[in-house]
């Protein structure tokens, strides 16, 4: 007998309805290639490593920044803090096909000629070790090699911040 509340439930709508319940830190990836910016938002991150120090970032197929990114030998990894909700929203909302998300916010060129997000509360660049099939998303491996973090971080953007936003792209 199942004593546990709630129904139980088989394949793949068990899993979303586990994974519905997290509230993931999102972040902003961004990179650049052959002079094309590219950033979006993204969920599908994990460190994979302490030492050497290893971070995944899955970006989807369908994106304008995945196609960049394939010819990018570095990615930048951006946290940002819940008062910068906007940019979460600029770069979860909308697509690079046909918006200039640089040009409505402000950023910097960081190492690796990475544009750098002013609104990141921490970040960091990565060099592209590897990359891996994860079915509707590539994952990118990344190898940290500078970046910037306070002490603390406060409140970050998290999943329930951004349900909400209607991608810019296809799911």
């Amino acid at each position: 007998m199942n004593d546990e509340p709630g129904a139980v439930e088989n394949g793949s709508a068990a899993f979303e309805n586990v994974v519905s319940l997290l509230d993931y830190p999102m972040f902003i990836v961004t990179t650049a290639s052959a002079g094309t910016l590219a950033g979006c938002l993204v969920g599908f991150t994990s460190q994979t490593s302490i030492h050497p120090p290893k971070f995944m970032v899955g970006l989807s197929r369908k994106n304008h920044t995945f196609t960049v990114a394939q010819k990018a030998d570095h990615l930048a990894v951006h946290l940002l803090p819940r008062a910068e909700l906007d940019v979460a929203k600029l770069f979860g909302g909308s697509t690079g096909d046909s918006t200039d998300k640089f040009e409505q916010c402000g950023w910097r060129t960081g190492p690796e000629g990475m544009p750098i997000l002013d609104a990141a509360a921490a970040w960091f660049v990565g060099r592209v070790a590897q990359r891996f099939d994860l079915g509707d998303h590539v994952g990118h491996l990344l190898e940290p090699i500078s970046g910037r973090a306070p002490e603390q971080l406060g409140d970050l953007i998290s999943f329930s911040d951004v349900r909400d936003i209607e991608p810019g792209h296809d799911a």
